[in-house]
């Protein structure tokens, strides 16, 4: 993408048209192990946007002095320090949040869509125009996890917003939600085969959606009417 794009492009394609989750399908290790509760998503996907942020940022103003040869170890240095900033501070505030989530904190040095980014926007794009990229691709990762948790919460466990106080403390508790009382639960919504089809439906459905718009974008289309040749 030029540094021409227009902002709503950009948000666009973070939101919806490019998304990391159902377009992009990057970061699948802890989309398909975390979400097995919407808090849990919610909190991981806080976390990656907020690194996400910090390092398109940083890229994009040092992108004219970092040397073409050096700029992958680079990326992935920024990267990790910002991850390990938001693993101390999870660590300090969110401390038994941080403990449910577990490895896949540090493992966000890993997502493929944050270097991604860094390399294919932020390093080619201006700090603002870095900065929506960031905020709308980490926001439309953000609401995969947290729809696919949901979902896997609810079917799994019978209900909503369940150990709510981890992430937004004691006096939320009365969020979590009891779909069903006495409910036996369905193994497989929370584990990994449950995740990859609670996905699978999620990017059908998307297709779905976007099928149904381009058949509207045509018919409303205006028909070009061709004049007769001259005989």
């Amino acid at each position: 993408m030029s540094a021409e794009a227009p902002y709503s492009k950009i948000a666009g394609d973070g939101l919806w048209y490019n998304n990391v989750a159902l377009v992009q399908v990057l970061g699948l290790c802890p989309l398909l192990a975390v979400t097995s509760t919407a808090v849990n998503g919610i909190g991981l996907g806080l976390a990656t946007m907020l690194v996400l942020l910090g390092s398109n940022v940083t890229v994009s103003l040092i992108r004219h002095l970092v040397r073409p040869e050096v700029r992958i170890p680079v990326y992935v240095v920024i990267i990790a320090s910002f991850v390990t900033a938001v693993e101390l501070g999870m660590h300090a505030w969110f401390h038994d949040l941080y403990l449910v989530l577990g490895i896949f904190i540090p493992l966000i040095v890993t997502n493929c869509s944050i270097l991604g980014r860094a390399e294919s926007f932020a390093s080619k794009n201006s700090v603002p125009r870095a900065m929506v990229d960031a905020l709308t691709m980490g926001f439309g990762f953000l609401v995969v996890l947290f729809v696919l948790g949901a979902m896997r919460e609810m079917i799994g466990f019978g209900t909503l917003f369940a150990q709510a106080n981890l992430m937004f403390g004691e006096a939320f508790s009365w969020l979590t939600i009891t779909l069903v009382e006495d409910y036996s639960g369905f193994l497989l919504a929370v584990l990994p085969p449950g995740a990859f089809i609670g996905l699978g439906m999620l990017i059908a459905l998307k297709n779905v959606v976007d099928a149904r718009q381009e058949k509207r974008r045509k018919a409303a289309a205006p028909v070009e009417h061709t004049a007769p040749e001259q005989a």
